[in-house]
């Protein structure tokens, strides 16, 4: 009896190996053991690059605020204190998007925990 090797299966599973490494260059595109590897390296960037946006995004609102409330003549960290001990609990998004876009109440926010 001849040997049964699920050609539907395995056909499926090359193509979509190679539907996911569609727009790399070289072998890369349309070899799959190639594709395979940069595929699977790929899709550990990607999971370590969810981690790092929070990161990175939390590092930029911080940078935003602090210049923000140096122009004030506060330090960042005064600044978040201050917050903290008036009970005033604004994210640093907000924060930082207060800085940016409405530099007149966020004003108005430093000089109420002056």
């Amino acid at each position: 009896m001849p040997r049964s090797v699920n050609a539907v299966a395995s056909r499926a599973r090359r193509k979509r190996i190679l539907k996911q490494a569609k727009g790399f260059y070289g072998k890369r595109k349309n070899v799959y053991t190639v594709a395979k590897n940069i595929v699977e390296k790929g899709m550990t960037y990607s999971y370590v690059g969810r981690k790092l946006k929070k990161r990175e995004y939390r590092q930029l609102w911080i940078a935003r605020i602090n210049a923000a409330v140096r122009a004030e003549g506060l330090t960042y960290s005064k600044f978040i204190d201050k917050l903290n001990k008036k009970g005033i609990e604004l994210n640093r998004k907000v924060l930082a998007d207060l800085a940016m876009n409405e530099p007149t109440s966020f004003k108005a926010l430093i000089d109420s925990v002056k």
